[in-house]
């Protein structure tokens, strides 16, 4: 019993256990709340500006993106062809390649002499703007050369004659001729072109885009609840249309070139500065993405010279 108690004593007191109060904590909590406010303070203006910037930017590149497609579309299309019912929407006819086609028979090279364009493999076959022409030798190619299924067009001094047809033919088959008449013999739909052009260029259109309209729909220049653009731009491939578009076209099936669009708009000028071969085309286009709006504007000039 003795030994128990002397055991007992010489045992160290269990000590008390070590740790915040309550107090403490609320202090630690306190401080950190005021130190996190003051800081936020600081750091959330630098992220919101961060993120502002990225959304302006993502903004811009989707609006210079459509743009750049619609510059491309003018500039590679079909003189004249340019067709603007109203500043919301216009319509062009893009073309894929074109060169240069013979303009009369090869009178060194042909067998027999004389003989009829086109009669056979050894007789040069050229464009005849007093007759209907069938078949012709192209004696170069610009970009693509044409295929079965597209269509070649020649002086298109008219705007609407492309899209009447009154110069444009279907291609049916192309080969190729002899190296003393071309590169290419293409033949197509008998067709008379218009006289009196006299530089012997072609243009090719391609099958699966004879004409394509961009049409900016909803953009009323105000916003939505989330700060958005409401419209959106589309890019509408469509069949020829003879008539000249007195509106927009509905723009079912089309592509969306750009989406979230507050404002847009296209205006040309057929005949800009001091040539009449020489269009200018303005287009504008400001889209809006949660109060963030990014604005761009471009002209280009618009070659149309047959």
């Amino acid at each position: 019993m003795a030994h128990q108690l002397r055991w007992a004593l010489m045992s160290p007191r269990p000590r008390p256990q070590e740790g915040f109060t309550v107090i403490e904590l609320i202090v630690t909590m306190v401080i950190l709340s005021v130190l996190a406010a003051v800081v936020g303070g600081f750091i959330r203006p630098t992220i919101d500006s961060y993120f502002a910037v990225q959304q302006r930017a993502d903004l811009a590149d989707q609006a210079d993106l459509a743009i750049r497609r619609a510059i491309t579309d003018v500039r590679s299309a079909v003189p004249n062809s340019l067709r603007v019912p109203n500043s919301q929407c216009f319509e062009v006819v893009p073309t894929i390649g074109g060169g240069r086609y013979r303009m009369g028979p090869d009178v060194t090279n042909d067998t027999p002499s004389g003989c009829t364009s086109g009669s056979s493999a050894s007789c040069s076959a050229w464009v005849d703007p007093s007759g209907s022409t069938a078949v012709f030798d192209a004696l170069n190619i610009v970009k693509q050369a044409p295929s079965a299924g597209d269509w070649v067009v020649i002086d298109n001094q008219n705007g609407n004659d492309v899209y009447s047809g009154s110069n444009r033919a279907l291609v049916s088959s192309v080969s190729t001729p002899t190296s003393t008449q071309g590169v290419l013999r293409v033949n197509i739909a008998p067709t008379q072109f218009p006289q009196g052009y006299a530089d012997g260029r072609f243009q090719v259109i391609g099958a699966s885009e004879p004409s394509v309209f961009y049409v900016c729909s909803g953009a009323d220049g105000s916003l939505d609840a989330n700060g958005d653009g409401r419209g959106t731009l589309y890019r509408l491939t469509r069949s020829f249309q003879a008539t000249y578009p007195s509106s927009c076209p509905s723009v079912t099936g089309a592509a969306i070139a750009a989406t979230q669009v507050k404002s847009c708009t296209f205006v040309y000028d057929a005949n800009h500065g001091a040539t009449q071969q020489s269009g200018f085309i303005w287009i504008e286009i400001e889209l809006a993405r949660a109060g963030e709006i990014a604005h761009l504007a471009v002209g280009a000039h618009v070659a149309n010279s047959p």
